[in-house]
């Protein structure tokens, strides 16, 4: 079973230079890399909600890309430095994007991410219509 990538042109650099993909399509299924919420310059925004809204943003493109809607997320996981000081902003922008039929979820407190100063990344798989 082969993979097909996807890569916004956002991401075009970062898959020359890294050789990383956004997502890749396999088996029914789009897995998608982790997002992290910098702003365009990438920075890491001061408010955890900005961050927040901007990985879930990041994470929309790449479904986007795909052809596909955060409706097609099956599960998705999230990574949090300082987990419990921020989860409550994280759930709340989740709930802007996210509904019922609630996707599977694993949130998982960690040290540090690839980003100084990033509080959270979010990786998520869907279903390919």
């Amino acid at each position: 079973m082969g993979i097909d990538t996807v890569v916004p042109a956002s991401g075009k650099t970062a898959y020359d230079r890294f050789h990383y993909s956004q997502a890749v399509k396999s088996g029914g299924l789009l897995v998608c890399s982790g997002q992290i919420g910098t702003d365009p310059d990438h920075s890491v925004p001061e408010s955890a909600e900005a961050e927040f809204r901007n990985a879930w943003d990041a994470v929309g493109l790449v479904l986007k890309e795909a052809g596909l809607g955060f409706e097609d997320i099956i599960e998705y996981t999230s990574f949090h430095v300082n987990f419990n000081a921020h989860i409550r902003a994280f759930m709340k922008i989740r709930d802007e994007v996210l509904s019922a039929p609630w996707p599977a979820w694993t949130a998982i407190g960690i040290t540090e991410l690839a980003i100084p100063g990033a509080r959270a990344e979010i990786r998520v798989i869907a279903q390919l219509r």
